[in-house]
């Protein structure tokens, strides 16, 4: 009997189990992806403020020297690609770039499936951002991405070769960077976080909580086994012990237990009240 209620208990518990752990899992893979998801966005909005500073602080101090010669110090996209420059050497899985389809500097060009990217972006213009994850060598990764718009402040430098500084010309050539137009997606910026962390602690985490659980349950069966043993198989087993001498004719048996859960007392009693009962009819049979 024991044998079968714990094959019953170790299904129910294993089902349990395997339950818990789907929803545990889904769960964390969920709270990791968005936990990865606000660090892309920090780095994001991080860019946005250098691009801002670029802009407001260090280009008007700039504006006369670059009369003399080009200053890429000038140019937001250069300032936030060169901070995060700084941070990769320290951070080498974490990546930010303004990947351009036609860019001036030839680091910005777009790889093929940033390309794609700014491809969904040209594709449908009232996308704002989009997000998913890619394997690297490094491990998987996820990226989130923004559009680049072309703005007024663009096309000073990316409308035609002879609209574009000359200082700018003599760095960079007349080939690449021009024939942009006005509000034109020309790029997206990309920032990979990469996975590997917040996986590490999704699966420390869900092992945790499972062998938590997989503890209790085991203390859970171990307290079951003990109180059917307790409460029901040992006075169980004296009752057909006892039982099995009266019924051999042994006058001298023990009266049948009252211990055991009140189940089990309230058929100890019955059997006794019929013991009484049959000692009294075989009296008076034998009389």
């Amino acid at each position: 009997m024991l044998l079968r209620i714990n094959l019953i208990l170790l299904i129910a518990f294993a089902l349990g189990m395997i339950a818990i752990s789907l929803v545990i899992t889904s769960t964390l893979q969920q709270n990791a992806t968005r936990e990865v998801l606000a660090q892309a966005g920090l780095m994001m909005d991080s860019a946005a403020a250098i691009r801002s500073y670029t802009d407001t602080e260090i280009v008007p101090l700039l504006d006369e020297k670059m009369a003399s010669a080009f200053r890429p110090q000038s140019v937001p996209f250069y300032a936030a690609t060169q901070n995060f420059l700084t941070l990769h050497k320290a951070h080498p899985d974490y990546a930010y770039k303004e990947a351009t389809l036609n860019p001036t500097n030839p680091r910005d060009r777009a790889t093929d499936w940033e390309a794609d990217i700014v491809q969904r972006f040209r594709n449908d213009s009232g996308a704002r951002e989009v997000s998913g994850t890619r394997n690297t060598p490094m491990g998987r990764s996820l990226y989130l991405a923004r559009p680049i718009r072309v703005d007024a402040g663009c096309m000073g430098c990316h409308s035609l070769p002879s609209a574009a500084p000359a200082t700018m010309l003599a760095r960079y050539g007349r080939d690449n960077g021009f024939g942009w137009q006005p509000n034109e997606v020309v790029g997206a910026q990309i920032v990979s976080v990469p996975f590997a962390s917040a996986e590490a602690s999704a699966a420390r985490v869900r092992r945790d909580v499972l062998l938590a659980i997989a503890a209790m349950l085991v203390s859970v069966l171990l307290v079951v086994n003990a109180s059917l043993y307790l409460l029901v198989i040992r006075p169980v087993r004296r009752i057909a012990r006892i039982a099995d001498q009266v019924s051999l004719g042994d006058t001298s048996a023990a009266d049948f237990p009252r211990g055991g859960g009140a189940e089990v007392a309230a058929l100890s009693a019955a059997f006794n009240r019929m013991r009484k009962s049959l000692d009294k009819a075989m009296k008076l049979l034998g009389s």
